[in-house]
Formats: C-alpha cells, structure tokens, sequence
C-alpha cells in the first residue's frame, strides 16, 4: 500500500520529452510584428516639409546623414530639434569638429515656397563649417 515515488532506475522512469511548444513562441511573433506594422510608418521624417519634384536618382549611404528641415515658417529643424538662426551655427561647428576627416552628408529639406535666400543662407552656414556634403531632399516627380 506504500506511494510509487519516481525513481532513478526501474520502470518508474520516464523519457525526456523531446517537444517544442512552438505557439507562445508564434503569439510574441505576431504581437511584435504588429507593433512594427503600427509604428514603422510614424518613424519617418518628423518635420513636415513639403518638398519639391525632381527626377533625380536617390543616393546611395553608408552612414546616417545629418537632416536640416525648414518649415513654411522659416523653423530651421536639426535632425528633429526646433534651432534659432543664430543657435544653427554653433551646432553644425561642433557636428563639424566631432566629425574629424569624414565629414556626414547632411540632407537639406526646405519647403518649396520658403525664401530662397533663408535656404541660401543655411547652406553658406554649412559650407562655412566645412560641411560640403550638402544633398537637397526632393520628392520623385509624377510621369517620367
């Protein structure tokens, strides 16, 4: 009448069970995918510019470029912090003097009925730094 306690040897012994349950596994894959699939979108640019047509080809990257946006308004955006005229300068000495020999590119988005001369000035402020890698950010045109 004793209890049958498992034991190392004998009949009482069982087989590892060699299974993988593999549905929480698919469950945290599907929650993680549609996090992504909600926040991917929100992760553009964060400025809204609205930019002019061009049919130029995009430029091939092989480190993450500095982004100027200016808004309507004249708003200068670096990367996605609100400058001044006069705190733009400062900022793009000390991207200048961390980068050393290798220089970023710096991608200048500028609203299409912005004043040319505020754009023009911003890039003098970037060629006076010595930050001549300076592509501006079009959208494809429409047709061919």
């Amino acid at each position: 009448m004793g209890a049958k306690l498992p034991s190392s040897r004998g009949k009482g012994r069982r087989a590892p069970m060699a299974d993988i349950n593999v549905t929480p596994l698919v469950d945290v894959m599907l929650v993680l995918l549609i996090i992504f699939m909600v926040t991917a979108p929100l992760m553009t640019a964060g400025v809204q510019v609205n930019l002019p047509e061009s049919r130029a080809k995009p430029l091939d990257q092989e480190q993450k470029p500095v982004q100027i946006s200016i808004d309507e308004k004249g708003v200068i955006y670096l990367d996605n912090q609100e400058l001044s005229e006069t705190a733009l300068a400062p900022m793009l000495e000390e991207i200048a003097a961390n980068a050393g020999e290798d220089k970023p590119q710096i991608y200048l988005r500028a609203d299409m009925r912005l004043d040319y001369g505020k754009v023009m000035r911003v890039m003098g402020e970037l060629n006076r730094v010595g930050l001549n890698k300076v592509s501006l950010v079009t959208t494809p045109a429409d047709g061919g």
